[in-house]
Formats: C-alpha cells, structure tokens, sequence
C-alpha cells in the first residue's frame, strides 16, 4: 500500500518538516497542494529556481512526489487560458520529479445545463490533456463539487483521451454527499480511477457532517479499501486532511502518523 498525504493538511510547515515528517511518520510521497501560504506551487523559489535542491531533498528522504493538485476549474469559460497555463507550469514540474498526475476540479456548473457544462468540461480537458501529454502526464478529476455523482464523471470520461485523463476517486464525497454505495461507484468509473483521496467525518444531529480522524467516522473505509485491492487498484492511497479550510481539526502531528497507522493496519 502507498501512502501520501496533501500538504492542505499542514499549511503551517515549511517544506523542510513536510520532507522529514513524511518520511517519519512512514509515508511514501507526498501530494502538493500549496506551501507556505502560496497555493500555486511553482511560483514559490523552492519549486522554481531552487527546484533541484527540493528534488534532491525528497529523494533523500525516500519519498516521491505522489501527485501536484492544482486549483484548476475545467468548467470555467472565463478563466481557462490561466488554467490552461497552470496545467502547462505542473506538466513541468511533473515531469522535473517523475509525477505522473496533476489534478483538477470539474467545479461549479452555474446556470449551465448539464449537457452544456459536460461539453464544456470536454472540449476544455481535451487542450488541457493535449499539454499534459506532452509531458507524459495525467489529470485527474476529482469526484468532487458539481462533478461528484459517477453518473457525471462517467459521461465525461467516455469523451476524453484515456491516455492523458483519468479519475481521482475521492472516497468520502460520493458516499457522504449522495449516498453513493462504493461499488457503484467503482463499477462506473473503475477503468479510469488512478488516485484516491481518503478521508472519514460523521453526520452531525443538527445536519452536515464533521471531518473526523480515521475510524472515528462512519465511512465504511475498510470496505472500501477491500473493494479497491480485489479490483487490482495499486496507486496511492491520499489523505486529504483539510487543515487550511478547517482549522478546527487535530493537527497534523496528531493526524498524520494516525492514518499511517490506520491504512497499515488494513492489510
């Protein structure tokens, strides 16, 4: 089992700790969501000038870079040249650490129809997979936001180059957003799924849910584990612990080796 964790779960920490903490705490890799404040990776020096240094460094902790998540919206009309040059700025760096995926939200769909945002969210992945490709580089699209049913995702899979897109299968949103039973989820969107987000909460009383350490929740995260071995799913099991949005949650010195704990201890 491979296990990375976003850097959404650490705002605070500088890079050197990220490196040494994930090594510690007995990670594989760790996925880039932002760094000291700064969520576009490659303007940071570290990732631009110093970026062979970074290299080296995570390497030398026996770690690799899992995934870079980028902000990016494809259903977006009005922003997509800068998406379509964030894409280009991570398909470098991918390439630079030997990352196979950037990922990308679908986002919101608005006022469009689904049959519109679906074309929409096709025609703009086809450019944005056209660069990526020629890095060698995946995106993924998350099941999250307007795009979290499979039934969404799976129309717009069907359209686009399978070679340069693929799914990241959030485990938690399907399942706690719409009720979606896993196998469902995996008989959809099986074929396409390269990257998981893990990540577990409970239902409030009052409505909603609260994000939760793993196994304090009720997402049936074993089971789900159990599914994604006996279909042959070998890529990197992520935790999402979002910090940066929820300053409430334990910190990442807590929730970290947590998980790494709780994933090992499904084998």
């Amino acid at each position: 089992m491979k296990l990375s964790f976003t850097t959404l779960g650490c705002p605070d920490w500088e890079l050197d700790r990220i490196i040494h903490s994930a090594a510690e705490y007995g990670f594989d890799a760790v996925d880039f969501r932002g760094l000291a404040g700064e969520m576009n990776l490659y303007k940071l020096p570290a990732f631009s000038g110093g970026v062979s240094r970074t290299r080296e460094q995570i390497r030398g902790a026996g770690l690799a870079v899992s995934c870079f998540s980028s902000s990016v919206h494809i259903v977006s009309k009005d922003n997509f040249e800068r998406n379509l040059a964030e894409i280009r700025e991570y398909a470098k760096l991918c390439s630079f650490f030997d990352t196979r995926y950037i990922r990308v939200f679908g986002g919101s769909i608005g006022d469009l129809s689904r049959d519109e945002a679906v074309r929409t969210a096709v025609r703009h992945l086809e450019e944005m997979a056209a660069v990526a490709k020629e890095y060698g580089v995946k995106l993924l699209l998350e099941t999250h936001d307007d795009w979290t049913a499979c039934a969404d995702v799976l129309t717009v899979m069907k359209q686009v180059d399978p070679e340069a897109v693929g799914v990241l299968w959030d485990l938690h949103h399907p399942y706690r957003m719409l009720g979606e039973r896993p196998e469902e989820t995996w008989a959809a969107l099986g074929p396409w799924i390269h990257y998981t987000h893990v990540k577990d909460s409970y239902k409030k009383p009052e409505g909603g849910f609260q994000y939760c350490l793993l196994g304090e929740g009720d997402v049936p995260l074993k089971s789900m584990h159990t599914l994604l071995q006996e279909r042959g799913y070998d890529g990197y099991y992520t935790l999402e612990w979002e910090k940066k949005w929820h300053p409430e949650l334990a910190e990442p010195d807590i929730a970290f080796p947590q998980y790494v704990q709780f994933m090992r201890s499904l084998n």
